[in-house]
């Protein structure tokens, strides 16, 4: 599992990027470099990292459910994620 000031420092670019993305789309769009040159590092979305919501797992990331494939086989074969069953043919 990943540390909590891990989590933490991601949690934090995800707000930062929220909060700058309008003035940023702006600046990009008038072509204003100098200004974005002086907004925050982590308010560009280039910096995020997708990481697994639960444990904190940068690797094995599946998108569509926010986790990484190890915690998603152990809620999978628990039957806690709907609509997902283990195939057999």
């Amino acid at each position: 599992m990943a540390r909590e000031a891990i989590k933490a420092r991601e949690r934090k670019r995800e707000k930062l990027v929220a909060r700058y993305a309008e003035k940023r789309a702006a600046l990009k769009a008038a072509g204003d470099y100098e200004a974005l040159d002086k907004l925050p590092r982590n308010s560009s979305k280039v910096r995020l990292h997708n990481r697994c919501k639960l444990t904190g797992r940068p690797k094995g990331y599946m998108r569509k459910f926010g986790i990484n494939r190890v915690t998603f086989r152990e809620m999978a074969n628990e039957g806690k994620i709907p609509g997902v069953t283990k195939a057999s043919w």
